[in-house]
């Protein structure tokens, strides 16, 4: 078996222990189209904790606390790692929130959060976090996959 390398970055954020197949949702939360700056995306790396894994590597650029939270959704074993001057300045692992506001939309069309004359923000139970299940605090509708709905 050959070794792969991918360039160690200079400043930027390094998001590991992803379930294999999600990078590419991972790369939509963060919007990488408004990106300038260099992306590694490795898919499906064998891993010591699991079988296989992905991994996001972005350069100069870090993320926010709404962006963690909906990756907790996507990826709940991912590990963030913030990168300065080539040097590991954070590492942390994602935390699924209890309540998930604001960042998934309600797939019951008939829900408040849907109608346009209430402003409502959407907010859900986290009913389970593996397989994450989340159940709308308002219609209690369980969502299904929500990932094409992330806000």
């Amino acid at each position: 078996m050959r070794d792969f390398r991918v360039t160690p970055i200079r400043n930027g954020t390094v998001i590991d222990h992803i379930e294999c197949g999600q990078a590419l949702k991972v790369l939509h939360i963060m919007g990488v189209g408004e990106v300038r700056s260099t992306i590694s995306v490795l898919m499906h790396v064998p891993s010591k904790d699991n079988e296989w894994k992905d991994v996001v590597k972005v350069e100069d650029r870090e993320l926010d606390p709404r962006e963690v939270d909906k990756i907790s959704l996507i990826a709940p074993n991912a590990t963030i790692n913030i990168i300065r001057d080539f040097n590991v300045a954070e590492k942390y692992k994602v935390k699924m929130p209890e309540i998930v506001k604001g960042i998934v939309k309600c797939d019951n069309p008939n829900c408040i959060t849907n109608v346009k004359s209430e402003p409502v923000d959407t907010e859900f139970i986290v009913e389970s976090k593996a397989p994450v299940v989340l159940r709308c605090l308002y219609c209690d509708r369980i969502q299904g996959d929500f990932t094409e709905r992330l806000i």
